[in-house]
């Protein structure tokens, strides 16, 4: 039987992300967050541990890695066409990860 979630409105959305501040709506109707992080290491630990997060909600976020120490997240309920708590919880749990800042 598929999962039925509560798609959230862009208001409801924008009201949620009050204190995410590193995550905006897209147009796309996607959560969007970039990171600039020290070095590619860092980059690497950091999406290393974005990767257990999501393993574990079984809810995958994509992840692009550009210019060496750059990330940017995308994240949406993608079967629900839409945001829901899946992806509310997980930039949750990805903001209380640990970040290292560019030198």
């Amino acid at each position: 039987m598929p999962r039925i979630l509560k798609i959230y409105s862009p208001d409801e959305i924008r009201q949620r992300l009050a204190g995410h501040t590193d995550w905006s709506l897209g147009d796309d109707n996607q959560l969007h967050a970039s990171y600039t992080l020290k070095n590619f290491a860092q980059v690497m630990l950091f999406v290393n541990a974005i990767a257990h997060l999501a393993e574990t909600a079984n809810h995958h976020p994509d992840l692009l890695i550009h210019d060496w120490k750059h990330l940017t997240i995308s994240l949406m309920t993608h079967d629900q066409g839409g945001i829901t708590d899946l992806d509310l919880n997980l930039i949750q749990q990805i903001d209380a990860l640990p970040r290292y800042a560019p030198a």
